[in-house]
């Protein structure tokens, strides 16, 4: 006989973790207990020292599917003869330990629950259903401990049925925190056919989900989806599709076993997917116009899917927001912000904390992140130490999220945007602390980029704290290392749109060996700086300066020219010259706008990304041929040639080559990061050639591979330094 004390840190509240101890304690006849308490789980059995050690390997070869183990503490005590086991009450009394209990982010329904919604029985039909595998979590919790009296369910009193169900540790809903059902549970202002007759006139609506509101219209409607654009300003930004099953999902895109699985998974994520052309009258041509990618994403609420029982069309489900500002989460901003809206489908359980949907696509057979929110963030990885001191990493201006590090964990917030408005703001220094309030978290250090313009950077100089800065470009190689828990030197590969360098100007094609750049791309000057990103325009124009005379560029005969006034061509050519306004930029994303606009793609972005969108849709595989380049003294050179038809497939490949050549160079394990590698034919075909060569090579795949794995870098940065 024995008495072994186990304390667990992980995944391990609200995932049925108790429960399912209590379950192996039950067939292995042992005593004790088991409680949750501020950073994890507790619990002590007592019994045969054989049963004892049979429970340790089913442990964790038997978890539940949302509990994760990250660390067991055992200690062996002296006996106290426990006469039973039992599931006691959380403990919040430890008051000289920080709380480190991880916050789980909110699941897809589940298929029993998806059963039990069909069944005649009290979840008839209840569109918040939910079990301890599934529901909401993040956008409900106040605070840790993860118990009903610190979500937004406290203001339901459960009935005695979903008491009991709450109470048997044998049941799927015990504990779970957020069970209700048509007697006690929160109820809709509307019923769900009303809405989906809404739908299917033509109308626009909003619908509230489990993180905030989408604003949801019939997807193969032409009239509406185009209204839908004029009052929401998007002239062309993809709106992401939900789909009633896979076969519909199917009727519009063709889609690969690894985006089938993403689909389908627990976190149900919206996923970029390939159009079938021939499918092309299944939905608006205004749902994603002038690409051939188009983002889709499954029912992960009981509600969805209740109301795809009334609707035969996939819906345009997009959030509701106006630019640059949060998620919209309760009904009076829906109509104070967005007047267009004709009906509104909402429910009295109030959202804690908004959260967007997760974005994704696939790479080279893997996920890759391209938005880290509901179903994956709060996003935890694990460090090989404890930090000495608790840091908050604040992220980059653009696709922000932000980090903070407690003990061996860096936890990663869910997307909150970017923070270009005043609600922006507001949302990033809310969900700071909405942290803070989770963990009784505040920081001994403040990281943050060097960009001294960055919102960011300015709300970290008026803390009052010790204050680190990470570049931009090498925080985005320390995102890479961070998931996948690397240390010392590797060759890193860091293009993006554009950030702010320790030499003051513009990078965004940069090169490291370690942490120290060693290459970089011949800079180009961005007409009118941040004009430029949105005009590509100005950037080929530039190259075009770098070129010619002013009187040989009027005489060219492109569109691209004829775009401008010959007045407008002259100021800019003086900006040029005098460095009026013209910041130098070794931005490789910067140098796909200018292509867009050399091939008459566009001249004008509407959206961040879209040149390099539809400059990649226009790659040839055919086409092998590359550029010469030379690298003098660490930059590297391309001799273009502007006029080349093929300049876009042309560019791919020398980029390709360039990775490669100095891969070869470095002999060193590669890593790919930064916004450009969203580009997934670039990505794919410089894996292609990685792997033929045997270069290790690492990409993001679970952590945003944009800027909004910024804050993740910088955290990981200032930890392992």
């Amino acid at each position: 006989m024995k008495l072994v004390n186990f304390k667990i840190s992980g995944q391990v509240q609200g995932v049925g973790f108790r429960p399912f101890v209590y379950q192996l304690v039950t067939q292995l006849s042992l005593n004790g207990f088991v409680k949750n308490n501020q950073n994890g789980v507790e619990l002590e059995v007592e019994g045969l020292d054989a049963n004892i050690s049979e429970f340790e390997i089913l442990l964790h070869s038997k978890l539940p599917p949302l509990a994760r183990i990250d660390k067991i503490k055992k200690i062996e005590k002296e006996l106290k003869n426990y006469k039973i086991f039992e599931i006691i009450q959380s403990t919040n009394d430890l008051k000289t330990s920080s709380k480190t209990a991880l916050t789980s982010p909110d699941i897809a329904i589940c298929s029993e629950c998806l059963n039990d919604i069909k069944d005649e029985n009290k979840y008839l039909d209840y569109f918040a259903t939910n079990c301890t595998n599934c529901g909401p979590r993040y956008s409900i919790i106040k605070t840790v401990p993860y118990d009903r009296a610190n979500t937004s369910m406290q203001d339901f009193t459960m009935c005695d049925s979903c008491d009991d169900e709450y109470k048997n540790p044998l049941n799927r809903r015990y504990h779970a925190q957020p069970i209700s059902c048509n007697s006690c549970g929160p109820s809709l202002n509307e019923s769900i056919e009303k809405t989906a007759d809404y739908i299917k006139n033509g109308k626009i609506v909003a619908i509230k989900g489990i993180g905030g509101f989408h604003i949801v219209c019939d997807a193969s409607n032409d009239e509406v989806v185009k209204k839908l654009r004029e009052f929401k300003h998007r002239s062309s930004k993809p709106f992401a599709i939900m789909c009633k099953d896979e076969n519909q999902v199917k009727d519009i895109a063709s889609i690969s076993e690894k985006e089938k699985e993403l689909l389908h998974s627990k976190e149900a994520p919206i996923v970029i997917l390939k159009k079938d052309i021939k499918s092309s009258d299944k939905y608006s041509k205004y749902v994603a116009p002038n690409i051939d990618r188009i983002a889709c994403f499954l029912p992960y609420t009981s509600l969805h899917h209740l109301l795809f029982e009334h609707l035969d069309n996939p819906i345009v489900a997009t959030s509701a927001n106006l630019a640059s500002e949060p998620i919209i989460i309760d009904a009076k901003m829906i109509k104070e912000k967005l007047p267009f809206v004709e009906f509104i489908l909402d429910f009295n359980r109030e959202i804690i904390n908004g959260v967007d949907d997760s974005l994704l696509q696939v790479v080279d057979a893997k996920g890759q992140m391209l938005r880290l929110s509901r179903g994956f963030g709060p996003k935890v990885i694990k460090l090989p130490f404890k930090s000495k001191k608790k840091i908050l990493a604040v992220g980059a201006n653009a696709k922000n999220a932000i980090a903070f590090v407690i003990d061996d964990n860096i936890i990663l917030s869910p997307h909150i945007g970017d923070l270009g408005s005043l609600k922006a703001f507001e949302f990033f220094q809310a969900t700071i602390e909405t942290f803070k309030r989770f963990y009784d978290f505040e920081p001994d250090i403040i990281v943050h980029d060097k960009h001294p313009n960055y919102e960011t950077t300015k709300w970290a100089k008026l803390q009052n704290k010790e204050l680190k800065e990470v570049q931009h470009h090498l925080a985005h190689i320390y995102a890479t290392k961070a998931e996948f828990a690397l240390d010392g030197d590797y060759l890193g590969f860091s293009f993006d749109g554009t950030g702010y360098g320790d030499d003051g100007l513009l990078w965004g094609g940069e090169i490291f060996l370690g942490d120290k750049r060693k290459y970089t791309f011949k800079s180009i000057k961005l007409l009118g700086g941040e004009k430029a990103i949105k005009e590509p325009r100005r950037v080929a124009l530039s190259m075009l300066f770098d070129r010619y005379t002013l009187d040989e560029v009027l005489s060219l005969n492109l569109e691209l020219i004829q775009s401008f006034k010959e007045s407008e061509i002259k100021i800019l050519h003086q900006s040029y010259t005098k460095n009026l306004n013209a910041p130098k930029s070794s931005s490789v994303g910067r140098v796909f706008d200018a292509i867009a606009s050399f091939l008459n793609l566009l001249h004008f972005q509407t959206y961040e990304g879209e040149a390099g969108l539809i400059c990649e849709q226009n790659y040839k595989p055919e086409i092998t041929k590359v550029f010469e380049y030379k690298i003098i003294d660490g930059v590297i050179d391309i001799e273009f040639d502007l006029f080349d038809k093929d300049l876009v497939s042309i560019y791919i490949n020398t980029l390709c080559k360039i990775v490669i050549d100095i891969s070869k160079l470095e002999k060193k394990e590669v890593i790919l990061s930064g916004g450009v590698f969203q580009n997934k034919t670039l990505l794919e075909l410089i894996i292609k050639e990685l792997k033929k060569e045997n270069i290790k090579y690492y990409f993001q795949q679970e952590t945003s591979i944009n800027d909004g794995g910024i804050a993740l870098g910088q955290a990981y940065y200032q930890v392992m330094h």
